[in-house]
């Protein structure tokens, strides 16, 4: 079993930064890990992904504002938040699955964390 805890979150102007991060604890066969959100009254949905190497996707809508990282030595992800807008308010949840691409679609996700509010005045 895998435990996910976000930690990062908080209130900030519109432009401002927030870096999030994600600690994995546990046995798992899941290498690839991600960030959904999802906004008052609204469904999850994708946010970023990165698999074991690296190699990551993102929506479309924080494209060139978000980047993934991960640190597979400490079991961490994280999630640089750079020029943030009134629309990226959201509970923000650390996730686990098999691949990646998976994941951009909202598949194969064996793990979820309990989210960290991120809220952005206008």
């Amino acid at each position: 079993q895998v435990q996910l805890v976000e930690s990062g979150g908080g209130l900030v102007q519109a432009g401002n930064s927030l870096r999030l991060s994600c600690a994995a604890s546990g046995r798992s066969y899941e290498i690839a890990m991600g960030w959904f959100l999802q906004a008052p009254g609204k469904e999850r949905e994708f946010v970023a992904a990165s698999s074991w190497l690296s190699d990551t996707a993102s929506a479309d809508s924080v494209k060139g504002r978000f980047t993934i990282s991960r640190d597979n030595a400490k079991n961490t992800v994280s999630l640089q938040m750079n020029s943030l807008k009134p629309e990226d308010t959201a509970v923000y949840y650390c996730v686990l699955g098999r691949r990646y691409s998976s994941i951009r679609l909202g598949a194969d996700i064996d793990y979820w964390g309990q989210g960290t509010q991120v809220t952005v005045s206008s």
